[in-house]
């Protein structure tokens, strides 16, 4: 929320750096969960929807991020902060309202196909629109407001505590750094949200060609 619209600019050969440092695979992302990401992903490439590009999956039920590459290969996986509410669309025109007259209730991240691109926040800071119009985007998890213990609920084992963001994806620093900003934040992009709601046919129509 409260950011400004930046145009992407590809830095030559970003996408072709993906390092598969290491999963980061903690406790709390079940191999159930995993699969959801790997089945999703598999579908998208089969219909190259992701359009031979590397991409990122969001499960919001376990609030985890996957970063596949152009072939649907699983590269590193990190929790991430959600939208407080559960839901899977966002209230019509909320990305033109005040952060502070947004209701808890209105507070989700949308679900489905998102074609993406690079963009700064109002503090010059990098993201990735997820978004635009509902100000929905993903970016490095920000602790400045410590009641909010944000590092906190991204360290922590359960899932329940990951919802607090007005809708925006929060990710870990290291890991936005190591696998987001090279494949997100240089070019235009595509990320998929899992529904939470409804069954993933529902958002995404690949999903009835490739099967």
């Amino acid at each position: 929320m409260n950011a400004v619209k930046s145009g992407s600019s590809a830095a030559s050969g970003a996408l072709a750096v993906l390092v598969p440092l290491f999963l980061v695979l903690a406790p709390t992302a079940s191999a159930a969960a995993a699969e959801d990401a790997r089945w999703l992903a598999r579908a998208a490439v089969a219909a190259a929807d992701n359009r031979a590009a590397p991409f990122a999956v969001i499960d919001k039920k376990n609030a985890r991020v996957f970063v596949f590459d152009a072939t649907g290969r699983l590269r590193g996986s990190s929790p991430v902060l959600l939208g407080l509410a559960r839901g899977d669309d966002s209230v019509p025109g909320i990305g033109e309202r005040e952060m502070a007259g947004i209701r808890p209730e209105e507070r989700t991240t949308p679900a489905g196909r998102f074609e993406t691109e690079p963009g700064r926040n109002t503090k010059g800071e990098d993201i990735v629109w997820i978004d635009y119009d509902a100000a929905v985007s993903m970016h490095r998890v920000r602790a400045n407001v410590k009641a909010e213990r944000r590092l906190e609920r991204l360290a922590s084992p359960t899932v329940a505590d990951n919802r607090i963001s007005y809708g925006c994806i929060n990710v870990p620093a290291a890991f936005y750094d190591t696998y987001i900003q090279p494949v997100l934040g240089t070019r235009r992009g595509v990320v998929y949200v899992l529904p939470e709601t409804m069954k993933a046919h529902q958002r995404f129509e690949f999903l009835g060609r490739s099967e």
